[in-house]
């Protein structure tokens, strides 16, 4: 099940496409959906995650708690509205597209892709780029 929780004032548009999505990339990647949820913050709130929990003192977008079983995704994935916001400028993006790619980055964390090293974030990518497709074509 994917659950989307906000703990800042702004709220996704299309949750139920999200969801279906998001459904269908854990299938591409033969994995079976548990419980999945995603919580939208803003940058004070994710950045005292990032200190408490991984002791970085760095604004993120994304911080994924991976509690996979086997091949059943379970986790939780807290993302920054406002570092999507910031990147989609960055990148000359749509925020929509951008916090898709956020969104997907961290399923991808869970199906087991890295990206520490470039090999890694070259893959990373590719993936995001892969998935985000299967976003247009559905919808």
């Amino acid at each position: 099940m994917i659950n989307f929780f906000y703990e800042t004032n702004i709220e996704l548009l299309n949750e139920v496409a999200l969801s279906s999505w998001i459904s269908a990339v854990i299938l591409s990647e033969n994995k079976l959906e548990g419980e999945i949820n995603f919580i939208l913050c803003d940058d004070k709130y994710l950045l005292k995650i990032n200190q408490d929990f991984l002791n970085h003192d760095t604004f993120t977008d994304i911080i994924s708690f991976d509690n996979t079983m086997g091949d059943q995704l379970n986790g939780d994935i807290f993302i920054s509205v406002e570092r999507v916001e910031e990147n989609a400028r960055e990148f000359m993006v749509s925020k929509e597209e951008e916090m898709r790619r956020v969104l997907i980055h961290g399923i991808l964390h869970f199906c087991g892709y890295k990206d520490k090293l470039d090999e890694e974030k070259k893959l990373m990518r590719q993936k995001e780029n892969e998935k985000l497709l299967m976003f247009h074509v559905e919808h």
